[in-house]
C-alpha cells in the first residue's frame, strides 16, 4: 500500500513544538560532550558546489580542532540525486547528512534518521525566534523535528537591470513596482516584460514550463497546486481558481512577442539568454547568484514572483539529519556545532544558500550589500510568503507524466485550448499520484 505524505504536522502543533523549545531550552551554552571511551570517528555527508562543500569542511576543521573524543570526516556529492544513489548502491551512511526536504519521505520510510527533539533539548538549543517558521514546518512530520533545517531558498524572479529600469518605465507612464522587498503585481511584471523587449532580439521573460515554476502563479491567484494539500491524488489545473489565474498569465508567459520560443529554446536555455543580456526576466533560487556574478557586463537584482492575487512562493528546503546508530550522541553534538551562528555564517557566505538561521540571514555574512544583487532581502521577506507543497513519493515520476503538456501549455505555437489541457494534465498526475484511479466514462480527458 502507497504511503501518502503531506505536511503532517498541522500548524498549531508546529507552534506549540516552536513554544516549547523557546521556553524550555535557554542556556546558550556549549553542551557537555557525550561520554565515550576512545575517539569516535563520525561521517559528515552534504552535496552541493565546491563553495558550499568547502563551507562544511571549514566546519569539520574547527570541530575537529577542539574536539576531544570526536573526528570527522566530511563526503560530499555534487547534489542531493548523486547521495542518494550512493547511499541505495550500498555506500556507508553518514552519521550526520544533508537532505533536501523533497527526500524526507523516502528518508522516514526507511528510518534513515532519528527524531531530533530530546536530542536538541536535551542540549539547551533554543531556536524558537531563530529560524523561519516555514523551515521548521517543513522537517516536522510525526509530532517531531525529523530534521534541523538548514537553508531555505524561495524561488524569485532575477532580472537584468540594464534592460529593465523601473525609475524609467514610471517616466513613462507605465506601472513599475515602488518597493522591491514589497513585492509587485502581475501587471506590473507584464510591464516590465513588455519594456525588455523594446528593442532588437532581446525577450522580456522566460518561465520554465514545470511545476515549482508555475506554482507560485496558481497559489498567488488562490488556487493550489494539487486538489488535496493533505492527500494529493492529482494536480488541480482544471479548478476554477487556476483556469482563471492561467486565463491572466499565459497571454503574457505565451507571447511571442515577450518570451523565448521554441525555437530559440531549442538553441539554449533561458539562463544562457539572460547571462547573454538577452533576456530581461527569468525565475531561479538564491544558488544561481554566484554563477551571475562571475558574467562579465551582467547587472541583475531581484524581485519576489509577481502576484497574481497574494503574495506566494515555492522553495527549496534542505536539513541536516542524524543516522540511527551508536554514536547519536556524538552525532548530535557534532550537529549543535554545525547549525551555530558562526558554522552558519560559512555557509551564507558562499553566496549560494539562504540560511534558515534567521540571524545569519539578516546579517551582512548573507546579505553582502558590496556585492549584487542589491536587494538581497528580497530573499528573506520571500522566505515568510513560501507555501510548502505536499511530499511526493515519485517527483521525477510526476515531472515525466505531465513535462510534455506543460510544455505544450506554455510554448506551442498557435490557439491553445486551456481548460482541455488542464484537464490532460490533471488526468496525466494519477498515474503516478493515484495509480489506482480508473476514470469513467464522462471524466474522460477532453481532447
Amino acid at each position: 500500500m502507497r504511503r501518502r505524505w503531506s505536511r503532517r504536522l498541522a500548524i498549531v502543533p508546529v507552534l506549540a513544538l516552536l513554544a516549547s523549545f523557546a521556553t524550555a531550552c535557554q542556556d546558550d551554552a556549549d553542551p557537555e560532550p557525550a561520554p565515550s571511551t576512545g575517539t569516535v570517528d563520525l561521517t559528515l555527508g552534504v552535496f552541493g558546489s565546491s563553495a558550499v562543500v568547502a563551507a562544511y569542511q571549514s566546519m569539520v576543521d574547527s570541530y575537529n580542532a577542539t574536539a576531544k573524543s570526536v573526528q570527522v570526516k566530511l563526503r560530499s556529492w555534487p547534489t542531493n540525486a548523486a547521495m542518494n544513489a550512493a547511499l541505495d548502491k550500498g555506500a556507508p551512511a553518514p552519521d550526520v547528512y544533508l537532505v533536501a526536504r523533497e527526500d524526507l519521505a523516502s528518508v522516514i520510510d526507511a528510518k534513515r534518521n532519528v527524531p531530533l527533539f530530546d536530542l536538541l533539548a536535551d542540549r539547551n538549543i533554543s531556536y524558537g525566534d531563530d529560524y523561519a517558521q516555514t523551515a521548521i514546518e517543513a522537517f516536522s512530520v510525526d509530532d517531531d523535528l525529523q530534521c534541523m533545517p538548514s537553508a531555505v531558498s524561495p524561488m524569485v524572479i532575477y532580472y537584468n537591470t540594464d534592460l529593465i529600469d523601473f525609475d524609467d518605465m514610471r517616466e513613462l507612464g507605465l506601472p513599475a513596482p515602488a518597493d522591491p522587498v514589497e513585492g509587485w503585481t502581475f501587471d506590473e511584471f507584464s510591464a516590465a516584460a513588455t519594456y525588455a523587449s523594446r528593442a532588437g532580439d532581446n525577450r522580456g521573460v522566460s518561465i520554465s514550463p514545470t511545476l515549482p515554476s508555475l506554482a507560485p502563479f496558481l497559489l498567488s491567484g488562490g488556487g493550489s497546486l494539487y486538489d488535496d494539500d493533505s492527500d494529493p491524488r492529482s494536480l488541480a489545473f482544471s479548478s476554477s481558481d487556476n483556469l482563471d489565474t492561467l486565463g491572466t498569465i499565459l497571454p503574457v508567459l505565451r507571447d511571442a512577442t515577450v518570451t523565448l520560443d521554441e525555437d530559440q529554446l531549442a538553441e539554449g536555455d533561458p539562463l544562457d539568454y539572460f547571462e547573454a543580456g538577452k533576456l530581461g526576466m527569468i525565475e531561479g533560487y538564491r544558488d544561481l547568484v554566484p554563477e551571475l556574478r562571475k558574467v562579465d557586463g551582467l547587472d541583475f537584482d531581484v524581485m519576489p514572483m509577481p502576484q497574481v492575487g497574494g503574495p506566494a512562493t515555492v522553495g527549496e528546503v534542505s536539513g541536516l539529519c542524524i543516522a540511527p546508530g551508536e554514536h547519536v550522541q556524538q552525532a548530535a553534538d557534532l550537529l549543535v556545532h554545525l547549525i551555530s551562528d558562526e558554522s552558519t555564517q560559512a555557509l551564507a557566505e558562499s553566496g549560494e544558500v539562504v540560511p534558515a538561521n534567521l540571524s545569519v540571514a539578516r546579517s551582512d555574512a548573507f546579505l553582502q550589500p558590496d556585492q549584487e544583487p542589491a536587494h538581497a532581502g528580497v530573499f528573506n521577506a520571500s522566505v515568510d510568503q513560501l507555501a510548502l507543497l505536499p511530499l511526493v513519493d515519485d517527483v521525477a515520476g510526476l515531472d515525466d507524466a505531465v513535462g510534455p503538456l506543460l510544455s505544450e501549455l506554455l510554448l506551442s505555437v498557435g490557439v491553445v485550448n486551456t481548460a482541455g489541457l488542464a484537464e490532460q494534465i490533471d488526468e496525466a498526475s494519477r498515474s503516478v499520484l493515484d495509480p489506482d484511479y480508473t476514470p469513467s466514462p464522462s471524466e474522460s480527458p477532453t481532447s
